[in-house]
């Protein structure tokens, strides 16, 4: 049986969405990267003021040899990115976005949700969409997660994009989990739990413990 982790060498990456913003995309991503030996890409940064999603896998990642590919698009506010481009005045432009060429499996993070704009056409399930990569979603774990996730879901399949799964983020429960799987006809790979201090060490725990979700 082909695990996760095959399917993830074997696409050369996976994109990480989320079912809303704030919703733990970035520490995610992270363990992903930690448990793949991956490199990190976020093609759409927005909100520089509070920091990047890239500095912050920087900070909790440590494997040998990982590159972090920079954004095509790094916009001031922390805004949907078209209305934070349109405020920096600029427009995201779908013909910029190439995958980088990588040696290693590569996780590429979202912005928001699927249904967020990028600019006038195109939404961020677009992007999803144009890379061909499996995607993961990223969910949190209480309540009024069934309805996000399975609108996220409804989308991503309308889309025809490959979904492996997804990953809750907070507390276990184990009744949102079960509807999850039983409405999005989905699997939960990994219900991670808050991870206090996060720091390298405590991601790395956390990474190990993925690694073994994704190979099971």
């Amino acid at each position: 049986m082909t695990s996760i982790v095959d399917t993830i060498q074997k696409a050369g990456g996976v994109f990480v969405t989320g079912t809303d913003t704030d919703i733990g995309k970035t520490v995610t991503a992270a363990c992903l990267v930690q448990a793949l030996k991956g490199n990190y890409w976020k093609p759409v940064q927005s909100g520089l003021a509070d920091g990047t999603d890239t500095a912050t896998v920087q900070n909790l990642v440590c494997h040998d040899d990982l590159v972090l590919f920079p954004s095509i698009y790094e916009l001031k506010q922390p805004l949907s990115p078209h209305e934070a481009a349109r405020r920096d005045g600029v427009k995201i432009a779908m013909n910029r976005f190439r995958l980088p060429k990588s040696e290693r499996p590569l996780v590429v993070e979202g912005a928001g949700g699927v249904l967020v704009p990028l600019n006038e056409r195109a939404l961020m399930i677009d992007l999803i969409k144009k890379f061909k990569l499996p995607v993961i979603v990223v969910a949190r774990s209480g309540l009024g997660t069934i309805n996000h996730t399975l609108l996220t879901l409804k989308a991503l399949n309308d889309k025809k994009c490959t979904v492996l799964g997804v990953i809750t983020n907070g507390s276990r429960n184990a009744a949102n989990v079960a509807a999850i799987e039983t409405y999005g006809r989905t699997r939960v790979l990994w219900q991670l739990s808050r991870i206090k201090p996060l720091n390298t060490k405590s991601l790395g725990r956390a990474a190990m413990r993925l690694a073994k979700a994704l190979r099971g």
